[in-house]
């Protein structure tokens, strides 16, 4: 009889001790008896035979965690602080039964300008590099190219993208030159097409695989380059535990399988400028005459932009509008007593959805009927900035014969609706979209003429480090999306017009003077970890908070930013508590987190969410 230390598959719980009379080889999945359930779990190494008496494993399975995956989940559980059946909870296993398909590979025709001919040269040249390239300078035909090296060599890809928002354009473009070998992953799939994909990756069918950070974690033989395209996007950093950063998680994984990671943005992020070797690209494909048009105010559609959404409809143009928030407002207010309408369980406005009829929160999902008027004092309450849903329904008021369609997630909630909308802009049988940040994800489309920015001010305002960064880029992926192919406008609403205006055309300047402006403070320079506390009582929440922060102060070389009640105080009825530390090692934050980590807070290192 042989014992085998085992960890239970996204469970939090430590690898436990089970026998077999089968000798069994690690990464191996098998199912095991856990309080009369038969769960999912994989072997991590053989052990001797224990003090304790073990239970049998039930069931050997055809799948395997591969030896780069079982290294992967553990360096995941150790710097991410979470158990090791947490992370491989993560990857999807290989098929021990596979037979290796037999590929033939012609290298289709891609046409790429002396500027991208040239940094595709430089690329190949690197090990990992920042594509730093503009809205329009032709990134995806440079992956492209990359691509057909990696089949030629025999190599698979996998190519991450930050939202399901770049699936549908971009499966068409990679399908025509790369046929059969591709698939497409992302969350919203069916249960069927899951199936069909994950067994056309096993049986090695597919040699190219897109799609949102969990493509990271697919049984893909031979992966011989990862590209993470528009790398300084917050969506591949993941909110629940196991928080991992899937660009960052991309570069070990690069490392440990000896393949080629290009990172790619026409505004990347301060941390990858300063940390890779860049390969620029400084113009775009097609230079066209863009109008900058600076509007003072908050989040409101102006005369001025009324009307060039007018103009541009008569010349035949599309129009974008982008607004930092979706549903109707992000507030609702009383003017006369100042009550804000707020979720009861946590700490934050909630949203008017006037279409449902009530003011939902987007944190735990808690709605009620709108309020006729304010709950403290009776009198009229109103919202403090327009969302997406109101701008709709303005401009359908203004011209009633406007093909305007709404682009978030309260309306775009599955693939095929994604798809449904993004070929109805494509045939221009919409006239505008009105959307949040979806808007910046990469759309490519020649008759954007007109590009509306609202709200940036609150982006700029918001208790975040990175609140500087996240404007500007918003500013320029919003403005990129206009004038691909013909003369654009780009309308800006915002208080600090010299702000944004100072950078047109020169990001890497920005970069530059934010690297200064962090320097001994922030990432890259430094390392942050926070620590999060949640509990139904606030005095023994911040008791533990107290009594971890002491202990961490008996440690030199990590600092105590600051430790006390979240931004958000209380969501879902918990109150909440933040620690945050800084170091210039991220060694020394490992260390000490490590050492007082007692399973009372959890962990989150590298964060870029601090509310």
């Amino acid at each position: 009889m042989f014992h085998y230390e085992v960890s239970l598959l996204g469970r939090r719980t430590s690898p436990l001790t089970y026998e077999s009379g089968e000798t069994i080889e690690p990464g191996r999945v098998v199912n095991v008896p856990l309080k009369g359930k038969s769960v999912s779990a994989a072997i991590l190494r053989k052990v001797k035979k224990p003090s304790f008496p073990t239970l049998p494993i039930e069931e050997i399975s055809p799948l395997r965690f591969a030896d780069y995956q079982l290294r992967t989940a553990r360096f995941v559980a150790e710097y991410y602080r979470c158990e090791v059946g947490e992370a491989l909870g993560l990857f999807e296993p290989f098929s021990v039964n596979r037979k290796k398909a037999v590929h033939s590979f012609t290298s289709p025709e891609i046409s790429l300008t002396p500027p991208q001919r040239n940094a595709l040269e430089d690329l190949r040249a690197l090990r990992s590099a920042l594509l730093f390239a503009p809205t329009g300078s032709g990134k995806t035909e440079i992956y492209m190219e990359l691509f057909s090296d990696m089949l030629e060599k025999g190599k698979s890809v996998v190519f991450l993208m930050p939202e399901i928002s770049l699936t549908p354009q971009m499966e068409k473009r990679l399908k025509v030159h790369f046929g059969e070998t591709v698939a497409i992953w992302h969350s919203k799939l069916t249960k069927k097409r899951r199936t069909e994909t994950l067994d056309a990756i096993r049986e090695g069918r597919v040699r190219i695989v897109a799609g949102p950070r969990s493509a990271l974690f697919l049984p893909l033989e031979e992966i011989g380059l990862i590209v993470v395209d528009e790398e300084h996007d917050d969506s591949y950093k993941a909110h629940n535990r196991p928080r991992y950063h899937a660009r960052d998680l991309a570069l070990y994984m690069g490392k440990v399988l000896g393949a080629d990671v290009v990172l790619g943005s026409a505004t990347p992020s301060v941390v990858s400028f300063a940390k890779h070797p860049v390969v620029r690209i400084a113009e775009p494909y097609i230079k066209t005459k863009k109008r900058y048009i600076f509007e003072k105010g908050g989040c409101r559609l102006t005369p001025t932009m009324i009307e060039a959404i007018r103009e541009h409809r008569e010349m035949g143009g599309q129009a974008l509008v982008f607004l930092p928030t979706r549903a109707n407002f992000k507030y609702l207010y009383c003017e006369n007593c100042g009550y804000t309408v707020e979720c009861p369980f946590c700490s934050v406005g909630m949203s008017l959805h006037r279409h449902k009829r009530v003011v939902q929160c987007h944190y735990c999902g808690y709605a009620e009927k709108i309020p006729a008027a304010c709950p403290k004092c009776g009198s009229i309450i109103r919202s403090d900035r327009i969302g997406t849903a109101e701008v709709v329904e303005r401009l359908k008021e203004l011209f009633p014969d406007i093909r305007v369609q709404q682009f978030d997630r309260d309306t775009i909630t599955t693939a095929t609706r994604l798809q449904k909308a993004l070929e109805k802009f494509s045939k221009k049988e919409t006239d505008v979209l009105v959307g949040t940040q979806m808007l910046a994800k990469g759309h490519d489309y020649a008759d954007i003429t007109l590009a509306i920015v609202l709200g940036l001010d609150y982006i700029l305002a918001l208790p975040d480090y990175r609140a500087r960064e996240r404007a500007q880029s918003l500013f320029v992926q919003i403005a990129g999306r206009a004038g691909r192919a013909r003369e654009a406008t780009v309308i800006v609403q915002t208080n600090q017009p010299e702000f944004f205006g100072e950078y047109i055309g020169n990001y890497e300047k920005f970069l530059r003077e934010e690297l200064d402006f962090r320097q001994g403070l922030y990432p890259p320079s430094m390392h942050l970890c926070r620590l999060l506390f949640a509990s139904k009582e606030e005095a023994r929440g911040m008791g533990e908070v107290q009594r971890i922060k002491e202990a961490i102060e008996r440690f030199d070389r990590v600092e105590i930013v600051g430790a006390g009640k979240a931004p958000i105080e209380k969501i879902a009825g918990k109150f909440r508590f933040n620690i945050l530390l800084r170091s210039a090692e991220r060694s020394d934050l490992l260390r000490v987190v490590k050492a007082v980590d007692d399973g009372t807070f959890e962990v989150d290192m590298d964060p870029v969410d601090f509310a």
